[in-house]
C-alpha cells in the first residue's frame, strides 16, 4: 500500500497526464498537499488516500467559488462533511468544478469551462457535481464530494462509470454548503467501487450542531436487504424515454438481480415522475432564487442559470405553499405505492448526450437528464448510482432507490449488481451472538431479520463453554460458560437498537442474554441460559454440527 506522500505525487503525475484543467477550480500546490501528507496518522482509516471537493462546499482558506467568480469567499470554516474526511486522514487535492450554483445535470453552466466526460472529450460529463466524478473516474482521487438537489450525486457517477451515493436527506451534514434549493442539497461521494463509497459516507455520516436540518439515524432502521428482496422496476410505459440500447441494457441489470435472487416486479411510477416534474416546472424552484438569487445579474453568470433564477423570481408565496403541500401529500402516497417491495431500480440518467447537443438545446437536454433523478429527494429517498454497461454514445448506469434511512438496503443491492462487498452504511448496530436455532437457515432465524438485523460474520467462543440441547417445539441449544469447557460455533448478527428490544421482549426462559468471550479475545452480547437442562452436545462444537450429525 503507498504512503501518504507517494499517493500524493502518484495523484498530481496524474493530474498533468490527463490533462483536464477544466475538472479544476483551485488544485492545491503540490508541496502543501505533501506536507498535509506527511503529518498523516498511518492508524488512520482514509490514511492513504487522496481526495477532492466540489466548489461549493466550503474548505477553510480555499476560495468558494460555486462557479461564479464574482460570489467567490473565502471561507474560515470547513464544512462538517469535509472535516470528518480529514480527521480521518484524507489528504485534500482541491476544489472542482461544477455547474454554476449546482444548478444543472449537464456539467457544462461555467464559466471555467464544460467539464468533458472521462472516458469521451465529446461527451458531457454529467453535473452538476462534473468535476468531483471527472477526477475519480480519471484515477486522479481515490474519492470526491458532491453535491445533490436533483440528481448531481448520481448523474455524473453514471456517465463517468463510478459509483455515486446520495443518503437519506440530512444524514451527512450539509453546513458549509453553499445553498441550491436548501429544503433538498444532500452531500454525496463519489468512488470507484461500492465499498469505497461506503466508507466515505459512513465517515461523513452524523448529525451536527451547526446543521439544524441534520438528521440521525433512528432506532428502527433497516441494517440489510433480507434473503430475498423484492425490487420494483418501472413499466414500459415508464421508460418509454430510453434509447432501445438504454432499455437493453436496463433489462440486463434487471437480470443480474434476478439471477442473485432478487424478485422483480413493475411498478407504475408515473407519480413519482410527474413529482419531479415540481423541482424545476413548480414552484419548488424559488428556493434557487431565494439561495442565490442577488447574484445573476453579475456578468459571468451562465446565461441558462440566469433564464431558470429569473423565472424562479417571480414565483408567489402562496404558489410555493402550494406545491410544498403537494409534496408532503405525494411522499405519503409514493410510500404507499412502495408498500410491499424492498428498493426501486431506475436507469440513472436516459442517455449520454455530446456537448455539442447541451449547447443546442441547454435546457431541454438537460429536464431530460433528470427523469429518473428529480423525485429522489423531494419524496425523501435515498440512493446509490452503479454503472450498468456502454452504450454507443457513451456510458449507462442505473440506481437503487430506497426509502428514507432504508440506505443500508440499496447499499446491499448495488453490492448484488456490482459483485461487490457492500459494507455496513450505519454505525448504530448493536453486536449480538448467536448460535443455535436464530443461525441462518434455521428455525428462528426470521427474529433477526423481522428486526432489521444483518449478518456479520461467523464466530468461536473461548473454549470456556459448554452447550446443552434443550427440549421444545422448536429445539434450541442452551450455552453456558464453563472453565473445563469447548469452543462453540456461532454467528455474529447487528440488530438496530429499536430491534434489539423487540428481540429481547419476545425471548423466552430460560434464555438470556449476556456477554460470551470470542475465541480471539472479545467480548460481546449473546445467548445465554440461566437454567441449562438436556443433554450436554458440547463434543459436537457448535448447534450446526450437532444438527448435521443427529438428522
Amino acid at each position: 500500500m503507498m504512503t501518504a506522500v507517494e499517493r500524493v505525487k502518484r495523484a498530481y503525475a496524474r493530474i498533468a497526464e490527463a490533462n483536464r484543467p477544466e475538472a479544476w477550480i483551485h488544485l492545491r500546490p503540490i508541496r502543501d498537499a505533501i506536507a498535509d501528507a506527511e503529518a498523516v496518522d498511518t492508524n488512520l482509516p482514509l490514511a492513504g488516500t487522496v481526495f477532492a471537493v466540489k466548489d461549493n462546499i466550503d474548505v477553510a482558506g480555499i476560495p468558494t467559488t460555486a462557479a461564479s467568480p464574482s460570489y467567490s469567499y473565502i471561507p474560515t470554516r470547513t464544512a462538517t462533511s469535509v472535516q470528518r474526511l480529514l480527521d480521518a486522514g484524507a489528504v485534500l487535492l482541491g476544489k472542482t468544478n461544477l455547474d454554476q450554483f449546482a444548478t444543472g445535470l449537464v456539467g457544462t453552466r461555467s464559466p471555467y469551462g464544460a467539464c468533458r466526460n472521462a472516458h469521451n472529450r465529446n461527451l458531457i460529463s454529467g453535473g452538476s457535481s462534473s468535476g468531483s466524478a471527472v477526477v475519480v473516474a480519471l484515477g486522479i482521487a481515490d474519492f470526491a464530494l458532491g453535491t445533490d438537489t436533483a440528481g448531481s450525486g448520481r448523474v455524473p457517477a453514471a456517465l463517468n462509470g463510478i459509483v455515486g451515493m446520495k443518503a437519506t436527506i440530512g444524514l451527512v451534514p450539509v453546513d458549509g454548503v453553499v445553498p441550491a434549493c436548501p429544503s433538498f442539497d444532500c452531500v454525496t461521494a463519489f468512488a470507484p467501487t461500492v465499498p469505497d463509497v461506503v466508507k466515505v459516507m459512513r465517515l461523513m455520516t452524523g448529525a451536527s450542531a451547526d446543521d439544524p436540518g441534520s438528521r440521525a439515524w433512528p432506532s428502527s432502521i433497516r441494517l440489510g436487504a433480507p434473503p430475498t428482496p423484492r425490487v420494483a422496476i418501472p413499466t414500459e410505459a415508464n421508460l418509454a424515454v430510453l434509447t432501445p440500447q438504454a432499455r437493453q441494457r436496463f433489462s440486463e441489470a434487471k437480470a443480474v438481480l434476478e439471477t442473485r435472487g432478487v424478485e422483480i416486479a413493475e411498478l407504475d411510477i408515473t407519480d413519482f415522475l410527474d413529482a419531479a416534474k415540481l423541482l424545476y416546472d413548480g414552484a419548488l424552484v424559488a428556493e434557487r432564487c431565494a439561495s442565490f438569487g442577488a447574484h445573476i445579474n453579475e456578468p459571468d453568470t451562465d446565461p441558462t442559470v440566469h433564464t431558470i433564477t429569473l423565472k424562479a423570481g417571480s414565483i408567489t408565496a402562496h404558489a410555493l405553499v402550494r406545491d410544498q403541500q403537494k409534496i408532503r401529500a405525494l411522499r405519503t402516497h409514493t410510500r404507499r405505492l412502495m408498500d410491499g417491495f424492498d428498493a426501486l431500480l431506475v436507469p440513472t440518467a436516459p442517455e449520454h448526450p455530446t456537448i455539442a447537443e447541451v449547447q443546442a438545446d441547454p435546457i431541454g437536454v438537460n429536464s431530460t437528464m433528470g427523469t429518473f433523478t428529480n423525485f429522489m429527494n423531494l419524496l425523501d429517498m435515498a440512493g446509490i448510482a452503479v454503472p450498468a454497461g456502454t452504450l454507443d454514445t457513451g456510458l449507462f448506469g442505473v440506481t437503487l432507490v430506497t426509502r428514507a434511512f432504508d440506505d443500508q438496503v440499496g447499499v446491499d443491492l448495488a453490492a448484488l449488481l456490482t459483485d461487490s462487498i457492500p459494507g455496513l452504511y450505519p454505525d448504530v448496530g448493536l453486536d449480538i451472538a448467536v448460535f443455535g436455532a436464530h443461525m441462518r437457515g434455521f428455525p428462528l432465524n426470521h427474529q433477526l431479520i423481522d428486526c432489521g438485523g444483518r449478518f456479520i460474520r461467523e464466530i468461536a467462543t473461548s473454549t470456556n463453554y459448554a452447550m446443552y440441547a434443550l427440549p421444545g417445539e422448536i429445539p434450541k441449544p442452551a450455552v453456558i460458560r464453563n472453565t473445563n469447557g469447548v469452543s462453540l460455533a456461532g454467528e455474529l448478527w447487528a440488530l438496530p437498537p429499536a430491534g434489539l428490544g423487540t428481540f429481547l421482549a419476545a425471548l423466552p426462559r430460560p434464555m438470556s442474554l449476556g456477554k460470551v468471550e470470542l475465541a480471539d479475545g472479545q467480548w460481546v452480547t449473546g445467548f445465554g441460559c440461566s437454567e441449562p437442562d438436556g443433554d450436554d452436545i458440547s463434543h459436537y462444537g457448535g448447534w450446526r454440527a450437532f444438527k448435521a450429525a443427529t438428522s
